[in-house]
């Protein structure tokens, strides 16, 4: 063989071996794992399934020690959820922050990478708002003690933490939830953790399309739809999350970025805009904009993070649009297309 042909081979060589090890890399995107469904597959199969189709992230909602036995080794980033009806328990006793951390997370933590745990759902505002801080408060110290400095402490809360977001430069925090908003965000400013949002732009198309537009919702507008000062928006998650960036400033908060916790479309269940076609794009372009690594106006020069809801259709959710927001059939089949297996 020539040197010309000899070079040849370990170039393509060289080239196969690049494209195989980006088709075999986990992507910087989350997925949702709801389990509110009795015909799921088993954890088992639903960490294969995410790594056939290279998801790099997942969420857990509450803590399921079979599931996590199963991403042992399996090199999925995780965040796990403190359940919203364990908040109080938490928040009163250091003792019950410590059984919870010692029984759901540290037994793991040697075989994978929890990245957030969040002190509930959707909580703020509401009843168990004023649980969230101290429970959050609790948890770290437990995480100190153990001198786990990769792993934050968080809170996921929706728009209706928000006065308004539109323009997102009128963002500023609900009366009923800027008490609590304010001290969750300073203890996320001391501790370099980020504020987790739940972004659903679906729920405000929906409830009002003679208004919101189509493709402002979906990521299809080829023009701005909002200006800002001198900001364009083409999108309404960037809106969304670029009013709590506002939110946050106005209380003195700068340093705190934020994760999109949640996102998607549901692809049945109220007979107009919840389709298969209309989820395919919204989740498609979802994907697009996260793996490219693509951030918000306000803060363009700040990575943002970014989950879908969810990995499963979950039929023991209230009939309707909330059956019917996953990615996957039970069967583990794609209700239609977004990522690719590999």
């Amino acid at each position: 063989m020539s040197s010309t042909s000899t070079i040849l081979v370990v170039l393509i060589a060289a080239l196969l071996h690049y494209h195989i090890g980006i088709t075999k890399a986990q992507l910087d995107i989350g997925v949702n794992y709801g389990m509110d469904g009795d015909d799921l597959p088993s954890p088992a199969t639903v960490v294969q399934l995410f790594k056939n189709y290279s998801i790099g992230k997942m969420r857990l909602l509450e803590p399921n020690n079979d599931v996590l036995e199963a991403l042992e080794n399996g090199n999925i980033d995780v965040t796990i959820g403190i359940k919203n009806e364990d908040l109080p328990s938490i928040a009163s006793s250091p003792q019950a922050a410590g059984v919870w951390f010692n029984e759901h997370v540290e037994p793991f933590i040697p075989l994978m990478n929890f990245q957030y745990i969040t002190a509930g759902n959707e909580v703020v505002p509401g009843d168990l708002a004023k649980h969230v801080l101290p429970a959050m408060q609790n948890i770290q110290n437990v995480i100190n003690s153990y001198n786990y400095t990769g792993l934050r402490v968080t809170t996921a809360v929706e728009i209706a933490a928000l006065e308004g977001f539109d323009p997102p430069s009128k963002g500023a925090f609900a009366q009923n939830a800027r008490a609590d908003m304010v001290q969750i965000i300073n203890f996320l400013s001391n501790t370099s953790s980020p504020l987790l949002v739940n972004v659903y732009p679906y729920f405000k198309f929906a409830s009002d399309p003679d208004h919101v537009r189509l493709d402002y919702a979906q990521f299809t507008a080829t023009s701005p739809i909002v200006q800002d000062g001198n900001l364009s928006y083409y999108n309404m998650l960037d809106a969304i999350v670029d009013a709590f960036y506002w939110a946050m400033e106005k209380e003195g908060v700068s340093s705190v970025d934020a994760v999109v916790s949640e996102s998607g479309w549901p692809s049945a269940g109220d007979g107009l805009w919840a389709t298969p076609q209309l989820a395919q794009t919204y989740n498609q372009n979802f994907l697009k904009k996260f793996i490219a690594r693509q951030a918000t106006p306000k803060r363009p020069d700040h990575y943002l993070e970014g989950f879908i809801y969810g990995m499963f259709n979950e039929n023991k959710k209230p009939a309707g649009v909330d059956q019917n927001w996953g990615l996957f059939n039970s069967d583990g089949t794609p209700v239609y297309p977004v990522f690719t297996k590999v």
